[in-house]
C-alpha cells in the first residue's frame, strides 16, 4: 500500500539552538537532559522521522561542534528562529521543515508522530496549539515550501514573529495529547519544574 505521505514534499528536520539563552544564565541547547547535550539530543529525536537534520546555529557556536551532525548557520541574523526557520526553508525550498526548538527537553516521540500523520501539506503549516497560552507553537511546527514567500512577506513588513505567521496563515493546528510534552524551558524555574516531571 502506497502512504498517503509519498506526493507530500520530503521532510528534513530542524532543531533551533542559536538563542542566546538570557533567561536561563547559561546555553539551553548544551544542557544535559537525557545522557547528551539537548541540541544533539534533540537532532536525534528528529532523525526517524526526517531525511535530513540540521541544528540551527550561529557562526560563533561551530567551535567544539560534533561533526556526526549537521549545523546550519543562519543566512537571515538577528532575527531569533524566525531568521533559523527562513534560512532552512530557503537551502532547501522544495522541502518541508520539521522544526524543533532545543529547549522542549520533555518533547518526546508521540508527540513528533502525531504531528507528522496529521500534517496537512496543502496548509502552509501543521503546529501545535500551546496549552500554556491556547496560541500556536511555532517551534514544534511542520513549515511546509508555501510557508517560505509567506515568511518573507511578514520580513519584509517588519514583522519577525513566526506565532504571528502561524496565526495570519492557513495553518492547522492540533491539539496536544501530552501538553507537558510542549513545556518550553527558558528560566532555572522552569529547569526546575521539567526535572521534576522527568524524574516521574
Amino acid at each position: 500500500m502506497i502512504s498517503k505521505e509519498t506526493d507530500f514534499p520530503r521532510l528534513n528536520g530542524l532543531v533551533l539552538a542559536g538563542g542566546k539563552s538570557r533567561r536561563m544564565g547559561n546555553p539551553k541547547d548544551k544542557i544535559n537532559w537525557h545522557g547528551k547535550e539537548q541540541r544533539y539530543y534533540a537532532a536525534d529525536l528528529l532523525a526517524p522521522f526526517c531525511e535530513e537534520v540540521f541544528i540551527s546555529c550561529r557562526q560563533n557556536q561551530l567551535e567544539n561542534f560534533n561533526s556526526d551532525y549537521n549545523a546550519l548557520t543562519d543566512t537571515f541574523l538577528d532575527m531569533g528562529p524566525f531568521g533559523g526557520i527562513l534560512s532552512a526553508l530557503r537551502s532547501q525550498r522544495e522541502k518541508a521543515w520539521l522544526v524543533v526548538a532545543c529547549d522542549l527537553p520533555l518533547l518526546d516521540k508521540s508527540a513528533l508522530e502525531f504531528l507528522i500523520q496529521s500534517r496537512n501539506p496543502e496548509k502552509a503549516a501543521t503546529t501545535y496549539e500551546s496549552p500554556f497560552d491556547g496560541l500556536p507553537e511555532p517551534l514544534i511546527t511542520i513549515w511546509e515550501p508555501k510557508s517560505y514567500p509567506l515568511l518573507l512577506n511578514f520580513l519584509g513588513s517588519g514583522n519577525t514573529c513566526p506565532r504571528k505567521v502561524l496565526i495570519n496563515s492557513d495553518t492547522l493546528i492540533l491539539k496536544p495529547d501530552n501538553p507537558d510534552s510542549l513545556m518550553n524551558v527558558n528560566t532555572p524555574e522552569d529547569m526546575a519544574k521539567a526535572q521534576e516531571i522527568l524524574r516521574k
